[in-house]
């Protein structure tokens, strides 16, 4: 449409040039003539074979020949790229790209397109399963044919054979809840606590994996959920905060997981669950940490009070051990081992005052000893002031 539109446009500009002129563009330039068309100047009606040519004529027509263009000779003075131009080459203007011609004059394109059509084939049913993967060949991309194991596989050339290959040895990590996220589980004591935790896992059956379950990821992360919610809730926050209870919490989410996997035959294998954090909500985490230096403050004071008391009862211990020996001895000779105690005893009472008593009729029954002792001491040093 744009030619046509093209070439009306030139026709008219034509036309119109020449009607300015005053020139016919079909012989002479007024009048008629015999025929019916226009003649030369109005100087007589006959027909002037030696006129201007029809311009719509390829190549100019014969000379004293004139005929009207058909529609046939207007589109054959135009190529592809514009009008043709005579001369030069063999007179139509240089032809377009050719392909080369095999000998014999036979074209090259069916080889190519069988050679193509060979790689193509070699490319796509050949199959490198690297130890630790599994494949699995479906019909047309939708419907399961069979499964590869490790090694060189053969299958139909693509589209008829598509493979989906896939790692199973590799252990995959999820967190959750992710980073900067907060998860809050309840314990069984009706307190929350903020706790992330890794899943470790890999592809047990390629199989079940990819046809079994819709989102076999996110079937993981959920049974994953619902699992570490219910060993929490089995435990205290106490056991939950400072460890003691994690590593059954681990173990029970664990098996927990397995079977439930198990049961929708998801092809997941569980190698392992980790409690990463565990932490009081940050809305309340100040209060949380008066109460936890608390908590510390008297489990500090009961550890030094049981220290205290062990000492006492070691003493007493020691002090019992004591009694029953003496008594011992004094069921072997009570007369010696009561004068014995007796003497021990006042021993130890009088080491202790400063009184002196002497048991004689012809002495002081006070003697003052200790006091004329310090008294004797106090005159050297007064003497050298």
């Amino acid at each position: 449409m744009q030619r046509m539109d093209g070439w009306r446009e030139r026709l008219g500009a034509g036309l119109k040039g020449l009607a300015m002129a005053g020139k016919n563009p079909w012989g002479g330039s007024g009048g008629s003539g015999d025929d019916g068309t226009p003649g030369n100047d109005g100087e007589g009606g006959g027909s002037d074979s030696s006129g201007p040519r029809n311009p719509w004529l390829p190549g100019g027509g014969e000379p004293g020949k004139r005929r009207s263009a058909s529609i046939e000779d207007i589109f054959k003075s135009r190529g592809p790229e514009g009008p043709r131009r005579s001369g030069g080459g063999g007179g139509q203007g240089g032809g377009g790209f050719r392909f080369p011609e095999r000998p014999g004059g036979k074209s090259w394109v069916p080889v190519i397109i069988g050679g193509v059509a060979l790689v193509w084939v070699a490319v796509t049913s050949v199959h490198f399963v690297q130890p630790g993967e599994q494949a699995v060949v479906t019909w047309l991309g939708g419907k399961y044919s069979h499964e590869f194991e490790s090694g060189t596989n053969f299958t139909a050339p693509w589209p008829i054979h598509m493979v989906e290959k896939e790692n199973v040895t590799q252990v995959r990590l999820e967190e959750v809840p992710g980073t900067k996220t907060e998860k809050l589980i309840l314990t069984g004591d009706q307190n929350l606590v903020d706790l992330s935790y890794l899943i470790r896992w890999n592809i047990s059956d390629l199989t079940l994996y990819k046809y079994q379950l819709s989102d076999p990821r996110n079937a993981l992360l959920e049974i994953g959920e619902a699992a570490m919610r219910a060993a929490v809730a089995r435990q205290d926050l106490d056991s939950v905060l400072t460890g003691a209870g994690r590593a059954e919490i681990e173990q029970d989410v664990r098996t927990a997981m397995q079977a439930r996997l198990d049961a929708y035959r998801s092809g997941i294998s569980v190698q392992g669950i980790e409690i990463n954090k565990v932490d009081p909500p940050s809305r309340v985490e100040e209060a949380f940490k008066d109460v936890s230096s608390a908590q510390q403050d008297a489990d500090a004071n009961i550890n030094r009070a049981r220290a205290v008391a062990q000492q006492v009862l070691a003493r007493a211990q020691g002090d019992a051990s004591e009694f029953n020996d003496i008594y011992e001895e004094y069921k072997l000779a009570p007369e010696v081992t009561r004068r014995r105690l007796y003497y021990e005893t006042m021993e130890q009472i009088l080491s202790k005052t400063d009184k002196t008593i002497v048991e004689s009729g012809n002495v002081t029954p006070y003697l003052p000893l200790p006091e004329l002792k310090r008294r004797a001491q106090a005159q050297p040093q007064a003497q050298g002031q």
